[in-house]
């Protein structure tokens, strides 16, 4: 019965849902279970790749690393994983994300990089979106 309210309303409100086809879930267990010893970069193929402070640049030669799909939006935008979100915590954290990741700052990069900071971006984005809204953050919590 409200499945299809609810579906109108994310039509018209511009938003998907996380049963909506394109709406990629993350598992925040997954991310703490990945370990970056593992990792390399894509560039260097130094031992580590993304670094430990912001998880976004190798430690070594600063590249833009590819995103990693196992993080979930709440770890994402540093928020508590919680229907609560301080939405002020939330707007600075995206304008922080999108001023290290946002396509026009790499536009004298490589292909990989344009191509991974578009990826970033958008998934940036995609999370903000996600959880300033109160509906689409509580659908997203109970998925």
């Amino acid at each position: 019965m409200w499945g299809g309210r609810v579906q109108v309303l994310f039509r018209l409100w511009g938003l998907r849902s996380a049963g909506v086809p394109g709406r990629r879930l993350l598992s925040c267990s997954a991310a703490s279970e990945k370990g970056s010893s593992s990792l390399r970069c894509w560039n260097c193929g130094g031992p580590g790749g993304p670094g430990p402070g912001d998880g976004f640049f190798c430690q070594q030669c600063r590249a833009l690393q590819p995103p990693d799909p196992t993080r979930d939006y709440f770890s994402l935008m540093d928020c508590n994983r919680s229907f609560r979100v301080d939405t002020t915590k939330l707007q600075n954290r995206f304008q922080q994300l999108q001023r290290l990741v946002h396509p026009d700052f790499f536009s004298q990069r490589s292909q990989t990089e344009k191509d991974f900071s578009e990826k970033h971006s958008t998934i940036v984005n995609d999370a903000y979106k996600t959880l300033l809204a109160p509906l689409s953050r509580g659908l997203y919590l109970v998925s």
